[in-house]
């Protein structure tokens, strides 16, 4: 585990009780716990007083309508919303113990720790190789070009993507399928040995086939990383979660064992919302 070093003022602020700063919080089951989250967009609530754990190696599924707070939830985990101008957010989310919203955090070894896969797969316009060596890269992890082809190797292998792309190294990651452009995405951000992993809608984008690759490959992933997935998708958060998280209009609603939550859910907008009712 990495602490978490000093930074510099980020765009979006953070307003953290004295009361709260000051708890001490075991890690134990839960790789990150978040604490009375409010965000704010200017004056405009987008979250309130949202509390959950996000458990080690398994898959929390955030789920509900569009416009719910899930990815504004999820960006908070990384503190991608720094990057939002007005974006404000209240409270604690702790990671290994350590308050990632406190002033000396270091934004960019947090976000080395808390990887982020996005909804449209987004590769460099580089060649295959160097997609995934560029966290590597920058961050000074590999000592040698030996060991920056060990982890390229390794990252493309865990990422399912290895036999596929073995004889296309060097040629543009743009000319890779979608399902495998999303897999490199993937490989990329395991590269640089983060901690948590957040996968915002990583499957709305692709076909049925690449959609059942992803999915396998989030299940095998959790053996080493904490996954944070969101999505539409009931059903997929169904086949592919331990956790399932239920927002609905800027509010959690209900949070747990995911078989718990699409059989005996206990809140009645949960009920609704899994039924077909409201969305």
């Amino acid at each position: 585990m990495h602490p978490i070093p000093v930074t510099t003022t980020a765009t979006a602020t953070s307003e953290i009780s004295s009361e709260q700063g000051e708890d001490c919080v075991e890690a134990g089951s839960s790789v990150i716990s978040a604490r009375n989250i409010d965000v704010f967009y200017g004056e405009k609530p987008a979250l309130t007083n949202v509390n959950v754990e996000i458990p080690r190696h398994q898959v929390t599924a955030m789920i509900g309508p569009s416009g719910c707070g899930k990815s504004t939830f999820l960006r908070c985990l990384n503190r991608m919303n720094d990057l939002i101008e007005n974006c404000r957010v209240k409270g604690n989310i702790f990671l290994d113990g350590e308050d990632i919203y406190a002033p000396e955090v270091d934004v960019v070894t947090l976000r080395m720790r808390v990887g982020m896969v996005f909804q449209k797969p987004n590769p460099f316009p580089k060649s295959v190789y160097d997609n995934v060596a560029y966290g590597p890269r920058i961050h000074g992890i590999a000592s040698s070009r030996a060991d920056l082809d060990e982890i390229v190797f390794n990252s493309l292998d865990r990422a399912g993507l290895l036999d596929e792309v073995r004889d296309r190294m060097h040629e543009s990651a743009t000319g890779l399928s979608g399902g495998q452009q999303q897999r490199l995405c993937i490989a990329r951000a395991i590269a640089i040995a983060p901690e948590v992993i957040l996968m915002d809608e990583p499957c709305s984008a692709l076909d049925p086939i690449a959609s059942a690759r992803v999915e396998d490959l989030i299940d095998e992933l959790r053996q080493k990383y904490s996954i944070v997935v969101v999505t539409h998708s009931m059903q997929q958060a169904a086949r592919i979660s331990q956790k399932t998280a239920f927002f609905h209009l800027g509010e959690l609603v209900e949070e747990g064992d995911t078989e718990r939550i699409f059989t005996t859910p206990k809140d009645s907008r949960t009920q609704a919302y899994i039924t077909g009712r409201i969305g």
